[in-house]
């Protein structure tokens, strides 16, 4: 009778295996769209077997775990590259934005306002009495002065747009982070026990991948399965089952702004002080925004006031040396700018000029019809090697800057796609390891499910044979 128990017991045992077997297929079909999930196998292993005389006898198999097929090295690469990409994208997508303030294909752009100006004054020196072509030098000038500060805007406009989009990425950031500790503290509990927390954990390498495509991390796991993440240099923003947040602080002025911005920081505790780290986050989205907004866009501001500031100095130069068309003495064609900061925005034609073209200088005498000196001497600032220590001209220097950002914006689309295209190749590595297969799950499912008719055939032939030896000793 005992045999016949043991037959019963192996039997059992048998249809939970493939009973769980099963149940596991259908959770790996149910998530075959779940993003980061990684497909799951029962593991069997067979049962101590007994001995009787000199020889042992199996009692059948038991689920020894339930696993995830995953390759840990290759989600570790993943997380790197997705960082890497993150940073690629947002700088691409920003940069294009930069792009389009230069853009003129669509639109008149600065160039050519400054070269219309500079044509107004040798239209004035063909006609140096003319009241008509003087009135073209002062809507011209006007025309240059607005498109300066057009240009001047939106780039800031940008920079504050990428404010807004650093402050979104910190919130996901800190709901993110708010999660991977509290999935730390579930994975702890199931693996206490001896089991695997394979959903979790699962979802808690997605949200480290997606973490890292925000702003550049380390992490580590330690010998309880919790991982602790750092942000940048030293912000740990999960340690254990606890969380720190990070935030954007609207600031005012600092060095190197023209505008208030804001600044990422750190608080460990509620009882430190914040710590601005927005100098350490170099990698993922954040860190690209940052490089856009404090570097390339900065850059090109200085550049704008460079050139605003030039055409302001070499203007008034000449024009203050000369005679307005009444013969009085020249006065300063656009108001006097005293540093270059800001210069492109502070740019202004002077009210004397604005108010009466009269005041608009063509020539050097009062007594000389004709002259034109003045205007043809303005007129010629245009080639005039006035910038970059007397090496580059207006024309130059404006192109050379256009060229630059067409260059880098196509060197980001291209760095971009290139990097989408490696994750892509790692996200198909990982599909073929750990992805969903509908047709292997069909195929395991048909299998379980003999394996399960097997098993109920094994039980109801045992209690036939229970039958059997309780009829025997009826008779």
């Amino acid at each position: 009778m005992s045999k016949l128990n043991a037959i019963l017991g192996m039997g059992k045992r048998s249809l939970q295996t493939s009973q769980m077997g099963l149940q596991t297929v259908s959770h790996n079909i149910a998530n075959k769209s779940t993003e980061g999930y990684s497909r799951q196998r029962v593991e069997q292993t067979s049962t101590p077997p007994t001995g009787q005389g000199r020889v042992q006898i199996g009692t059948g198999a038991t689920v020894a775990a339930v696993r995830s097929i995953k390759n840990e090295y290759l989600e570790k690469q993943i997380q790197g590259e997705t960082e890497k990409l993150g940073f690629q994208e947002s700088r691409s997508e920003n940069m294009t934005r930069v792009e389009q303030v230069f853009n003129e294909q669509l639109n008149k752009g600065l160039n050519q306002f400054i070269g219309d100006f500079f044509n107004s004054f040798r239209e004035l020196a063909n006609a140096p009495e003319s009241a008509a072509s003087r009135t073209l030098v002062k809507e011209t000038a006007k025309s240059l002065v607005n498109d300066f500060r057009r240009v001047n805007n939106q780039l800031i406009d940008v920079q504050i747009d990428i404010d807004h989009q650093i402050e979104n990425e910190v919130s996901l950031i800190n709901s993110m982070a708010k999660e991977i500790a509290s999935l730390n503290e579930k994975i702890s509990q199931v693996e206490i026990q001896g089991r695997n927390a394979n959903d979790e954990r699962d979802r808690r390498d997605l949200l480290l991948k997606q973490l890292g495509e925000k702003v550049d991390i380390k992490y580590a796991e330690n010998e309880l399965g919790q991982v602790s993440v750092m942000a940048g240099s030293n912000a740990t923003i999960v340690s254990g089952f606890s969380h720190a947040e990070i935030f954007a602080q609207p600031s005012n002025k600092f060095e190197g702004h023209r505008h208030g911005t804001v600044k990422v920081m750190f608080k460990a505790s509620e009882t430190t002080s914040p710590v601005d780290i927005t100098k350490q986050l170099s990698g993922g989205r954040i860190g690209a925004a940052l490089e856009v907004r404090d570097e390339y866009i900065e850059g090109l501001l200085d550049q704008l006031d460079d050139v605003a500031f030039t055409l302001n100095r070499e203007v008034n130069s000449q024009h203050i040396n000369g005679k307005d068309r009444r013969g009085q003495n020249g006065v300063l064609f656009f108001d006097l700018l005293q540093s270059k900061s800001n210069a492109a925005a502070n740019l202004k034609l002077n009210d004397s000029v604005e108010n009466d073209v009269n005041r608009i200088v063509a020539g050097q005498s009062s007594n000389g019809p004709g002259d034109n000196r003045i205007a043809n001497s303005i007129a010629s600032i245009q080639n005039k090697k006035v910038l970059n220590d007397g090496t580059a001209s207006m024309d130059d220097f404006y192109t050379a800057i256009v060229g630059k950002v067409a260059v880098t914006v196509n060197k980001a689309n291209m760095s971009s796609e290139h990097q989408k295209g490696i994750v892509d190749q790692l996200a198909n590595i990982r599909e073929s390891i750990s992805g969903v297969s509908l047709d292997e799950e069909t195929t395991k499912m048909i299998e379980l499910q003999k394996s399960f008719d097997a098993s109920a055939r094994l039980i109801r032939t045992a209690d036939e044979m229970f039958d059997t030896v309780l009829n025997i000793k009826r008779y």
